[in-house]
Order: structure tokens, then C-alpha cells, then sequence
């Protein structure tokens, strides 16, 4: 189980995360969803079987720090909202599904589960967002080699609802108490790689208030 530490508003909590899953395709617009297939079949990745799919990975991948180390320079980010079930109900959060790339093109749930998967500490009352979801905006940034760019942006009305990814991935409308879901991520500006930090986004035009997170890599040697 993991333990984390979370804000929402003035509030300070501990919140209990036993089940840590991994949604991926969640895009409403298929074309959209096809273009990001495209994208990671240009670096070896297989196309899913199923459109959305559920990756269950070890719940200890969650983090709050700001720095990582990963094994070689193949791994990148991807900005997601984040759904974290809770006894007082569900909070929206963020998050970054880093994964190796390398490791992708062979197995995906075995490339997810290889690195850490960083969160801000900051979350949202999944109720106070309901009637403007899909408002919402998420971006990411990567810095490479000191140049800093935008590498995603998007609005959440391109992804798939909370109520429509619990659906699918449940058969009903509960998400058990004590889940976080990674729910998916745009299409990058540019092509797929990492850098010395990246920097996410959670953005709510209608409050005009964001949850931010950042990180730092740092790069180990691999020996053979």
C-alpha cells in the first residue's frame, strides 16, 4: 500500500493507495486515438488490443518527489489527469505516466511498471469540476539540453469522462476506494523524448487556477 500525502483547498491529507492502474487510448475521437498509435508504432510500439486498456502496475511507483533517476535515456513523460478514490469520494489530481521507450516497443505493462510515476500532491474535488470537465486543459513541458518547449497540450474534452473510463474499467459506476487511475494523455507537438525536467499542468479556465508539478532526470549509465 502506498501512503501519499495530498492537499485539496486548505485541507492536508494521507491518503491510502492500494491499486494503481494505467489507461491508455482514452481519447474520444478516434482519429485523434489513431494518430497516437501512429506516433508510438513509429517507435516499435504494438497497437493495443482492446481501445481504451487498463495496465495494472505496483501502486509504490507513486510519487510526489522532484527527482528521479532511470536507468538510460529512453524513457519520457506524459501529462494524464489523474483519478484518486478515496473514503470521502473522488479527487481529480495529476500526474506523469513516465515510461521507458525502449523497453515499450517489446511490453508495455512491463515498461510502465519500470519506472516511477510522479504526481503533484494537489488534487480537486472531482464535484467541484463536474459541470466545466470539459473545459479543462492539461500541457506538459519538456526541457532538453537547456531548451525548454512545449510538448503536449490539450483540452479534457478530448478524453474520456472519470464516469465513462470507471465504467469501462469496472462495469459499473464505482471505482474502489483506495485506486488512482492515470487516465490518458494528448498526441506530443513534436516527437516522443525525455529531457532534464519536465513539467506538468492541470489548468481550470473557469477558476483560473492550475496544479503544477515538476521533475528533474538524471540519467544512470548502463553497463553490460
Amino acid at each position: 500500500m502506498a501512503l501519499i500525502n495530498l492537499k485539496c483547498g486548505n485541507n492536508l491529507f494521507q491518503a491510502n493507495i492500494d491499486q494503481l492502474v494505467i489507461a491508455g487510448w482514452t481519447g474520444r475521437n478516434r482519429d485523434a486515438v489513431e494518430h497516437h498509435i501512429q506516433e508510438l508504432e513509429k517507435i516499435g510500439v504494438a497497437r493495443p488490443k482492446t481501445i481504451p486498456c487498463f495496465y495494472r502496475v505496483a501502486e509504490y511507483l507513486l510519487s510526489t518527489k522532484s527527482t528521479f533517476q532511470f536507468c538510460g535515456p529512453d524513457s519520457s513523460g506524459e501529462v494524464e489527469y489523474v483519478i484518486f478514490s478515496l473514503p470521502n469520494g473522488l479527487f481529480i489530481g495529476l500526474g506523469s505516466d513516465h515510461t521507458d521507450r525502449k523497453v515499450e516497443a517489446y511490453g508495455v505493462t512491463v515498461s510502465k511498471q519500470m519506472c516511477p510515476k510522479p504526481i503533484a500532491s494537489e488534487v480537486w474535488s472531482f464535484e467541484s469540476l463536474k459541470d466545466h470537465w470539459d473545459q479543462l486543459i492539461t500541457r506538459s513541458w519538456v526541457t532538453k539540453n537547456g531548451v525548454r518547449e512545449l510538448y503536449q497540450e490539450g483540452a479534457l474534452g478530448r478524453m474520456l469522462t472519470p464516469q465513462d473510463l470507471i465504467f469501462k474499467y469496472t462495469g459499473n459506476s464505482q471505482l474502489p476506494v483506495g485506486t488512482a487511475m492515470f487516465c490518458g494523455t494528448h498526441s506530443v507537438l513534436g516527437e516522443i523524448g525525455g529531457g532534464e525536467i519536465f513539467e506538468i499542468e492541470l489548468f481550470d479556465p473557469v477558476t483560473n487556477l492550475s496544479i503544477k508539478h515538476a521533475y528533474g532526470s538524471q540519467i544512470l549509465e548502463i553497463v553490460d
